[in-house]
């Protein structure tokens, strides 16, 4: 959701800021623009819709050695060119790109901006035209942006440049991510290190309520009191390679294809001399000594949650409640007497969930981030972090990272089991050795995949999933990933609770999708199929080999019970993907979607 972009250096910045956003396009946006720097002042270029309209806007005979750059996802105002970043103070004298909610913007302006003709409908623009009062009124400039901080209410991360000091760029950051890079004779600002990776694997992570004075030689970070703050620069892993499509046309169906390599990877990554999966032991002793796990997540994690409860509360008998981030922050329940709170989250930057952990933190409890991004906040701030070694995840859309924390929390619930002396009757990593391979043969099946996007999915305006058990939360995830990208209306309903309501929306050739891979539950939900069949439904039945019917749709190879959803849920993934294709949706970039959501 957002992205930021900046370089100060040598070279004529406008294609290194440009290929930055182009790496930042997962992030969501609905429009972008750069903003460079040289002896003759600041150029602003900027467009409503993809980079590539940008591109074609940006002035190739204006030489630049000093810029900033925006992807834009709107919160404040439409999308549109006037609202798009960067913005400028009055004079143009300052220019300012921003990620995050300013929350007191209303505020500000009509308590300090009265006179100011305002050209957009951002909040944004609000603090570039404080720091231009306080400039005006007689501070410096670096002493306007540390005030002009001071009064802000909400989250941000910001580059600021100011025209009559091009050798600068000023940035800040609140509970939104932004980093460092450090390069020879340049240096670089940008949301995710991703987004500069080309030009540097160095970065300096930034905490909350600090300020940076970053020049081509010198990067100078302060708290907003002024002191200076030392802190070493990290390495960041990340292969060109994982980042690029390759062959593929999508990132969505690279990342459905990689799904086997990652499981082999959190193996090799887990597992100990004597090949058993475990864990930290300081997040082992956690789980041994909490009475009862509050699980933090929001829409595809929260998903992973919740099949993660089953895990936790089946192998190692710790009760597991799983809350929606957004919800538990403003509406906390009475929580147990030694609680441990597990954050699911792929980027680690899930606004709702941090605002979550902040309070955790005040509380004294304990807390660990099962993640995809090492250093990022919420592994940051969390006591402890389970990495999910998937790679980039860049398709809005999240498939691999998803079976990544499902495959982690088993691991977790494993790991917690064998240190509370609780037997467990399988081998987890010969179980999930399985499951990549049966992966593999699945994802070698897309010629049937397509088939069934287009017998159930090509013209129709809704779709149901439909399970019990776990199965219930593998219909949930695809339901999600159907409708994020093919804007099908599609709900994940438990098969029970479908004649309490929801089978009244059934006609004539509504496609049920149907998740059948549990024996305990194998005939209730045949039967929830036969009741939805009755009245005009088009049933698709995915069921695992063993407890397949002669009508079943497709049957997937099986694996160990509990482990399903791994593996059940590659076909729902690839349907969706063929689903979106067919419709001609813009199958990486959905609209209105984010895939790191950093404002609440």
């Amino acid at each position: 959701m957002c992205g930021i972009v900046g370089y100060i250096g040598k070279e004529d910045s406008k294609e290194i800021l440009l290929r930055g956003l182009e790496k930042l396009e997962y992030r969501g946006y609905d429009s972008a623009g750069i903003a460079v720097a040289n002896e003759n002042g600041v150029h602003v270029f900027k467009e409503k819709g993809r980079i590539a309209s940008l591109r074609e806007s940006v002035d190739a005979n204006v030489v630049a050695p000093v810029g900033i750059g925006h992807t834009r996802w709107a919160t404040h105002g439409v999308p549109s060119k006037v609202n798009s970043h960067p913005h400028q103070s009055s004079s143009q004298r300052f220019t300012l790109v921003h990620n995050g909610v300013i929350e007191n913007y209303d505020h500000i302006k009509r308590d300090y901006l009265q006179g100011v003709t305002f050209q957009s409908e951002t909040d944004t623009e609000v603090v570039v035209q404080l720091i231009e009062k306080f400039v005006k009124e007689g501070q410096g400039v670096e002493e306007a942006f540390r005030g002009a901080l001071k009064l802000l209410k909400g989250s941000y991360a910001i580059g600021l440049l100011d025209e009559q000091n091009p050798d600068i760029i000023f940035v800040a950051k609140n509970k939104s991510p932004l980093l460092v890079g450090l390069g020879e004779g340049f240096n670089v600002v940008a949301s995710d290190a991703m987004a500069m990776i080309q030009v540097t694997n160095q970065y300096v992570e930034l905490i909350d309520k600090e300020i940076v004075i970053v020049t081509r030689e010198s990067v100078t970070i302060k708290n907003l009191e002024g002191t200076v703050v030392e802190r070493a620069p990290y390495t960041a892993e990340l292969d060109m390679s994982d980042i690029e499509k390759g062959t593929y046309p999508h990132y969505m169906l690279k990342e459905i294809d990689e799904q086997p390599l990652v499981i082999r990877k959190i193996i090799s990554n887990y597992q100990n001399e004597n090949g058993e999966l475990t864990v930290d032991g300081d997040v082992r002793q956690a789980m041994v000594d909490t009475d009862r796990i509050y699980i933090i997540a929001a829409g595809t994690s929260y998903h992973a949650g919740l099949v993660g409860k089953q895990y936790i509360e089946k192998l190692a008998k710790i009760p597991v409640e799983v809350h929606i981030s957004s919800e538990f922050s403003y509406n906390m329940p009475l929580l147990s007497e030694k609680p441990l709170f597990v954050f699911i989250s792929q980027s680690g930057e899930t606004a709702d969930s941090r605002a979550v952990l902040v309070q955790v933190k005040e509380m004294g409890f304990k807390s660990l981030t099962i993640t995809n991004v090492k250093g990022s906040t919420l592994s940051r701030e969390a006591d402890y972090t389970l990495l999910l070694h998937a790679g980039p995840e860049i398709a809005v859309a999240s498939t691999k990272a998803y079976t990544a924390q499902i495959s982690v929390l088993a691991i977790l619930a494993r790991d917690a089991a064998r240190a509370k002396g609780i037997e467990v009757d399988f081998d987890l990593s010969k179980e999930l050795g399985i499951v990549a391979s049966v992966m593999e043969t699945l994802c070698d099946d897309k010629e049937e995949m397509e088939q069934i996007a287009r017998e159930y999915l090509a013209t129709t305006r809704n779709c149901f999933f439909i399970g019990r058990g776990i199965d219930y939360y593998v219909g949930m995830e695809g339901a999600l990933k159907l409708k994020e990208i093919s804007y099908i209306q599609a709900e994940g309903f438990a098969g029970g609770e479908l004649k309490h309501g929801t089978i009244a929306l059934i006609e004539d050739g509504t496609p049920v999708i149907s998740i059948a891979t549990q024996e305990i539950v194998n005939l209730g939900i045949r039967g929830n199929v036969k009741e939805v069949v009755a009245r005009g439904a088009n049933p698709c039945i995915i069921s695992m080999k063993g407890l397949e019917e002669a009508d079943d749709r497709y049957v997937v190879p099986a694996v160990h019970e509990l482990l399903t959803p791994l593996v059940s849920v590659i076909p729902v993934q690839l349907i969706s993907y063929y689903a979106a294709l067919h419709r001609e949706c813009d199958v990486d970039k959905p609209r209105n979607l984010a895939k790191s959501v950093t404002v609440e």
